[in-house]
């Protein structure tokens, strides 16, 4: 049924509801500013969603009893929330979240989108963000959708008929665009390291931030290089443009670009509209070990917040304090690791708050989170080098990490290690 405005749409929402949110650059910030009225006339409404841009009005305590985030991954709209026990952080690999729905295992009563106008069959498209958005869509009993006809129709698992929203309006609106990351000489000398370790023909996953975008900026001269990833931003279209990614040497979807959901300026989604060389995938797929692993030579390049000593990563927390989440840091440690000719770098600056602080550390600070284990750690890169951290024991380990730590801190290091470890270097 086409309605006048997100409120109408939004009225077939039930007491008790748990509702999935279309997520990243395409969370549907018009149908989020008029849930809270909507709320208030029920009780125990639950919202499901990973990262969500415009959404930190829904942690006003007044929702209470009213509506309650669950978030799968968090951000600068979320996290406060999470943190003042406003909303809830649930800890998963994101490739396991369509799979727990599919299931059962994960309810999901009502689903909110942001999809493009229909074309002449009448599909519309989930448009830059599919991740478990399509799995939602087909175990929900209830779908309601914004009809944006800036939202740019792209090609893979993304489509919907128009026939299977419950309700739908329609509002013109740009989509949303994330801002490029400034570069500083830490980012720049960080990329040029992770750069190095990258070779013709590789496939390569990375992700949104000032070193992803370092790291692309340095690979014009290579060739025959493909992508298959979670997320990408602006920092691909240069070398898609140059010729060095054209997906040639791929295995899975030879000559394409394979994401599960974009976020970046107007010109990235000028370029993802109907181009059938970019599909967008259900995340199940996309982050699937036994997937990823059929590419060979597949780069999987993440970032961190802690590493301590041993190779323990830290992606999620600063100690007990939610920071982001698990996401899809392991499906590609773990896909790259079993590729053939595959490489798993953790990429991340020396230093935090000013360079007031070592990333690299003796242990993990209390609470933080494991994302990645000493067990997978691969390659960790910092702006002072590069540590492989494969077939090492625990000292070789040490040191290798404390010759890329912050030269300030390599001293301490490896007296806090004899201290903490036992263990001299």
């Amino acid at each position: 049924m086409r309605v006048c405005g997100p409120e109408q749409a939004l009225d077939i929402l039930r007491n008790d509801d748990i509702i999935w949110c279309h997520s990243m650059a395409a969370t549907p910030t018009v149908l989020l500013d008029a849930l809270p009225d909507v709320a208030l006339q029920r009780k125990n409404l639950t919202l499901l969603q990973l990262h969500t841009e415009g959404s930190a009005h829904l942690a006003n305590p007044n929702l209470s009893g009213h509506l309650r985030q669950r978030a799968f991954f968090i951000g600068g709209t979320t996290r406060d929330a999470v943190a003042n026990d406003l909303a809830d952080y649930v800890p998963i690999f994101l490739s396991e979240i369509p799979k727990l729905m599919r299931a059962r295992e994960q309810r999901v009563d009502a689903v909110l989108v942001q999809v493009s106008a229909p074309d002449a069959h009448g599909f519309c498209s989930l448009g830059v963000s599919v991740e478990a958005t399509k799995a939602a869509l087909q175990v929900a009993h209830r779908k309601i959708a914004w009809v944006n006809p800036c939202m740019p129709r792209t090609h893979g698992d993304s489509f919907i008929h128009i026939s299977e929203f419950d309700r739908y309006f329609e509002h013109e609106q740009p989509v949303y665009q994330h801002v490029l990351a400034p570069q500083t000489e830490v980012s720049a000398s960080i990329g040029r390291q992770v750069a190095n370790l990258i070779d013709d023909g590789d496939c390569l996953q990375l992700g949104i931030g000032a070193i992803p975008d370092a790291t692309l900026s340095c690979l014009h001269n290579h060739r025959e290089l493909g992508v298959h990833t979670e997320m990408f931003s602006d920092g691909i279209l240069p070398l898609i443009e140059c010729g060095a990614i054209d997906n040639s040497r791929k295995h899975r979807h030879r000559g394409r670009t394979v994401t599960t959901f974009a976020m970046g300026s107007q010109k990235l989604y000028d370029f993802i509209a109907d181009n059938p060389n970019v599909a967008f995938l259900d995340v199940e797929y996309t982050n699937d070990t036994s997937v990823i692993r059929k590419n060979e030579q597949t780069v999987a390049i993440n970032s961190a917040l802690q590493v301590d000593l041993s190779g323990q990563v830290c992606a999620d927390s600063v100690g007990t304090a939610i920071y982001s989440g698990v996401g899809g840091q392991m499906d590609f440690v773990r896909g790259a690791a079993l590729a053939k000719g595959g490489k798993a770098i953790i990429a991340l600056p020396s230093t935090a708050r000013g360079g007031s602080l070592s990333r690299i550390t003796s242990l993990l600070a209390p609470g933080a989170g494991v994302v990645t284990t000493r067990a997978h750690v691969h390659y960790v890169v910092t702006e002072y080098g590069v540590a492989n951290l494969r077939l090492r024991s625990i000292k070789e380990r040490a040191q290798a990490l404390i010759n890329i730590a912050h030269p300030r801190f390599q001293e301490s290091l490896a007296r806090d290690f004899y201290k903490d470890w036992g263990l001299k270097l």
